[in-house]
């Protein structure tokens, strides 16, 4: 049986001919149930990560999700890596993209890009962190990364800025996402609603002995400037302003030429 962990030289399933084709091995194992395939594998896993999270998720605990064997889960992949690479890939393919063939505005495309990801990350707070592990050469995420680049190029940056162009954009919205996704999960694992968790958070850090309460009292100001009746409304306000700010500045290198 392989083990749960990455052997030899391979750096992605995608650069091997089994990735690239979809499947390991023709054929049914003997005595398994049928209609098992990589991509019902696949979808159960996405279905664990998000149930249970990364850190409980095994091959063991997907074999008895889908009523096999873990040998038979092993037909269709090598490693976990593989089969987690495959799930990143997965959800990758949700996020909605613009066709490059129907122009639009690019400010406006690069928001929805933003957006999708954002709304990615928090629906699937594990992503965040294989996102980093892995390189992410899928078909889904390469199709992501070419309709970004595709909206990028029209916004009328030299080429050599592009990269950092898109930098400044995407790891804003990894971080924003990866964050919120953590808030949410948090408030979930109390059993308390994002509102009410929030608030109570902040209650018992200004009823600490250690809180400064100058510092605690400009937060809350802040907060109260920024608007916004819920957490979802102040993390969506927020959100916007800041993709305001990297669109204008965006604009502000293209005017400089």
């Amino acid at each position: 049986m392989a083990k749960e962990g990455r052997q030899g030289p391979r750096a992605s399933v995608w650069l091997a001919d089994e990735g690239r084709r979809g499947g390991r091995r023709g054929g049914q194992p003997t005595g398994q149930p049928s209609g098992l395939d990589r991509e019902r594998i696949t979808e159960a896993t996405v279905r664990l990560l998000d149930a249970e999270g990364l850190a409980k998720f095994s091959m063991r605990r997907l074999a008895t999700e889908l009523g096999v064997t873990a040998m038979s889960v092993y037909w269709y992949v090598d490693t976990k890596d593989e089969l987690l690479e495959l799930a990143v890939d997965a959800v990758f393919g949700e996020l909605r993209t613009p066709d490059p063939e129907t122009g639009g505005d690019w400010r406006g495309q690069l928001r929805t890009l933003a957006r999708e990801n954002r709304t990615l990350l928090v629906r699937h707070p594990w992503l965040s962190q294989l996102t980093g592990t892995y390189l992410n050469i899928g078909p889904h995420s390469l199709a992501f990364s070419r309709a970004v680049q595709g909206v990028m190029r029209r916004s009328g940056l030299p080429t050599h800025r592009l990269t950092g162009a898109i930098s400044t954009v995407f790891q804003f919205v990894y971080g924003y996402g990866t964050i919120e996704g953590h808030l949410l999960a948090r408030a979930a694992a109390t059993g308390k609603s994002p509102d009410d968790y929030f608030q109570e958070s902040m209650s018992a850090v200004a009823e600490s002995p250690d809180t400064a309460v100058d510092v605690i009292e400009e937060s809350r100001a802040l907060m109260a400037a920024r608007g916004g009746d819920t957490v979802a409304e102040m993390l969506d306000r927020d959100f916007e302003f800041a993709l305001d700010l990297l669109v204008a500045g965006i604009e502000a290198m293209v005017e400089r030429g």
